[in-house]
């Protein structure tokens, strides 16, 4: 029986692809005084090329756009500060986020969240989400000071939310960070499929939000 989920949050509950695509628009529109002599277009291709979904972060994004697009006026640092203020504000859910996390809580299943990356920065778009009462812990790897793969992360997830690994479903959309080193540490691991990789190796394969819960239910007895 699976009394717990576990979920990564960019590109499993936060669609990180539209949203990145959204805040780099809005950028490029309030910055337009200095950015005009780039077409939009290619200022929000290139700002999400450098950014390779998400894995660098947007210090070096910044400094190679400004050395690539002779900005002036504007430093990296101005530009980094707008992102770490402004993205929370351009974050897109995945169909159904809310109603799945609901429908999670009605059959008494606790649920958390790891994810790799800045710690008040993901709190804040798990918040823009509306969705952190949800969760009964939520691990950040800078907070923690271990990232996934490492599996000391998500045993200490299974420690907070008090359930064996047997009992715990991870979600997630890596196929190494989240599904392999989830079920490293005994969990059962689904994978939330996207067009980055094929032939996962998971124990379930997620289109839909929705589909956790006819996992759930699989395991009911």
């Amino acid at each position: 029986m699976i009394k717990a989920v576990l979920f990564d949050l960019d590109g499993t509950l936060l669609n990180r692809d539209a949203s990145i695509e959204r805040f780099a628009n809005a950028q490029y529109e309030h910055l337009y005084e200095y950015v005009k002599h780039i077409p939009r277009k290619k200022y929000v291709s290139r700002f999400i090329e450098l950014d390779c979904r998400g894995y660098v972060w947007k210090d070096e994004v910044y400094q190679q756009m400004i050395e690539e697009f002779n900005l002036t006026g504007l430093s990296w640092e101005h530009l980094l500060k707008d992102y770490v203020d402004h993205f929370k504000n351009h974050c897109v859910p995945f169909p159904n986020l809310s109603k799945m996390l609901a429908s999670l809580k009605s059959k008494s299943i606790v649920l958390g969240i790891i994810s790799n990356g800045k710690g008040k920065f993901q709190i804040n778009n798990i918040k823009a989400l509306g969705i952190e009462n949800y969760f009964e812990t939520i691990l950040i790897s800078e907070a923690e000071g271990i990232k996934k793969p490492d599996p000391r992360i998500f045993k200490k997830a299974l420690q907070k939310l008090h359930v064996s690994a047997a009992d715990c479903l991870f979600v997630g959309d890596h196929p190494e960070n989240d599904v392999k080193a989830a079920q490293n540490v005994g969990m059962i691991g689904a994978w939330k499929k996207n067009l980055q990789w094929s032939n996962v190796d998971a124990d379930f394969i997620v289109t839909d939000l929705m589909e956790i819960l006819t996992i759930v239910e699989r395991f009911e007895v």
